[in-house]
């Protein structure tokens, strides 16, 4: 009896000694066991699975190539609006050939002297308007520059005092006269030592050049009929601008224009 039992024992533990092998095994292993009828299930999902992987890389691979050629198309349509917007370059005009510098005849002469004109006793005195060419008497003891006229008139203009009058026309000797008209500068009061009373002379602004030289200066309208010359240049002129050089006359040579301009002007 006691033997029996002991061999029970002994067959239980061995039991419980194999069991507790078999679960140590099944702990360890990484995969569990599939019942053998459930194999062929497990395979078609396996398939199953693949092939919906194999579908969605082909899809994104063919998203992929639609971006692709979106982004090419984008980038081609803004490159032809630039192209389109933006002008083409065109090359610089061509530099236009030197001419050749005018001559002395053109341009006129008047020496200088520490920046300053150097004119004889009289010089060829250009009056722009008219454009007549006449010859002048330079004179440091004379304060204001005169010129002859005639026909001296004054009259109102837009609330300005202007004066109208004649000056003589070169080489007629006073027999053809041209009228011009200015704006009353001022007028000054003329003493003279052949003469008891003063005389008040209308003076204006007259435009003029002697050589290359051009200014613009107050002249008094004066009779110089019994003069020499038919203007007189004065310290008002003279007065940081000219130097006289007493031993010389026509110092200075008036532009080849200017003399044609006299010369048509004397024509008509």
């Amino acid at each position: 009896m006691g033997s029996s039992v002991s061999q029970t024992r002994s067959l239980f533990a061995v039991a419980l000694t194999g069991l507790a092998v078999a679960l140590s095994g099944c702990a360890s292993d990484r995969y569990f066991m599939v019942p053998k009828e459930n194999i062929e299930e497990v395979r078609a999902s396996v398939q199953s699975q693949r092939a919906t992987l194999v579908t969605m890389e082909q899809n994104a691979g063919v998203r992929h190539e639609k971006l692709l050629q979106q982004n090419q198309d984008s980038t081609q349509t803004i490159l032809q609006a630039i192209a389109t917007q933006v002008e083409k370059p065109s090359c610089p005009p061509p530099k236009a050939a030197p001419t050749c510098p005018a001559s002395r005849e053109d341009k006129g002469r008047a020496d200088r002297l520490k920046g300053k004109v150097v004119v004889g006793e009289v010089e060829k005195f250009f009056l722009a308007g008219p454009d007549h060419v006449y010859t002048a008497r330079i004179d440091s003891g004379a304060e204001t520059s005169s010129i002859h006229a005639r026909n001296v008139q004054r009259f109102e203009r837009d609330g300005s005092n202007w004066v109208r009058f004649e000056v003589p026309v070169p080489g007629t000797e006073d027999a053809e006269w041209v009228a011009m008209e200015k704006e009353i500068s001022r007028r000054v009061k003329i003493i003279q030592s052949s003469a008891d009373e003063s005389e008040r002379r209308v003076v204006v602004e007259l435009q003029f050049a002697i050589g290359d030289h051009q200014q613009v200066a107050e002249f008094t309208l004066a009779d110089r009929t019994n003069l020499t010359y038919e203007v007189l240049i004065g310290r008002n002129v003279l007065r940081d601008v000219m130097l006289i050089d007493v031993g010389k006359e026509f110092a200075t040579e008036l532009p080849e224009s200017y003399l044609e301009q006299a010369a048509n002007g004397e024509e008509e």
